[in-house]
Formats: structure tokens, sequence, C-alpha cells
């Protein structure tokens, strides 16, 4: 993508001056400072709670594991990366005892970075929306990602139990 972007520069002569200036550009910028800080910072705060989160964890465990489904969505939240939570609470899930087969069921609940909205792709879709259709509401949990992104997440997880049970 550089090297393409490189040979635009030389050979199309664009106006460096609207791009920088255009909603585009300003949204990714957004975008890619929220993605880099959030990362750092949940990523930080896991590794000093660690501890905490295995305590918690471990008692939703052993009432049901399937409540650790809720676990790795919160945690999705926070982290706001399927591959950072998977890397960061994959493994207690393995250490909990839980069935390997559930953990693969639950593996959907990764992708809830979306519940708040501060993932990258969702605020550079709200800085180049012109309709109007995609927002942030007033309050934190009211965007127009979070209902979609649960009904996805509840279908593909409830679905995943059930090819378990029925195949494992």
């Amino acid at each position: 993508m550089l090297a393409a972007g490189a040979f635009m520069m030389l050979f199309c002569k664009p106006d460096v001056k609207k791009i920088v200036k255009s909603p585009v550009m300003e949204a990714c910028v957004v975008s890619i400072t929220c993605v880099f800080g959030v990362a750092w910072m949940s990523d930080s705060f896991i590794a000093a709670n660690k501890d905490v989160f295995m305590q918690v964890a471990g008692s939703l465990a052993q009432v049901a594991p399937w409540l650790f489904t809720f676990i790795l969505a919160g945690m999705s939240a926070l982290l706001a990366s399927q591959g950072a939570t998977t890397r960061a609470i994959m493994p207690l899930g393995f250490a909990l005892g839980i069935n390997p087969w559930y953990l693969i069921a639950m593996f959907p609940a990764v992708n809830c970075l979306f519940i708040l909205p501060t993932t990258g792709p969702a605020l550079a879709a709200v800085g180049m929306d012109r309709s109007g259709t995609t927002y942030i509401g007033k309050y934190i949990l009211n965007h127009s990602f979070q209902l979609p992104g649960l009904v996805m997440v509840a279908i593909s997880v409830v679905t995943a139990f059930g090819l378990v049970s029925f195949f494992a």
C-alpha cells in the first residue's frame, strides 16, 4: 500500500493540502489514534489485573462454564481487539478446565469489540457518514452498531453450542 501511495504521489501529482483536509483523512487519523491508544491502555489494564480476572472468571466457570462467554464479550469490549482478547483471555479458559469444545463455541464472543464505540472502524464510519444513520448516541451504550452486533454474537454462540452438543 505504501508503494502504491508513493507511485500515486509521483505520477498523479494530487493536491496534498486537499487530501489532508478531507473528511476521510480526518476520520482515519482519529481512528488510528484511538486504535493504538485504546489497545495499549487496555492491554496494560489486563496485565495489571490478571489475578482479579482469573478469580472472577474461575468463580463464573465453576457455576456454569457457558458464563465464560460473558467474560470473553466484556474483555473484547475493553480490549477492542479479537486477537488481544483471544491471547489474553482464552488461556484462562483452558487454565480453568473449561471443555475446549465449549471454548470453541464461545469464541464468537471475542467479536464484541463494538459494544463500546471506541474502535477505529466505528469512529471512522461515524466520521465519514453524511447521511446521519451511523451515530454514537447520547449514552455510551446506544450506538448504531450495538443491536446488530449483539444479535450476531448471540446467534453465533447459541448456534455453536448447539453444534457442539450435537457433534461432541
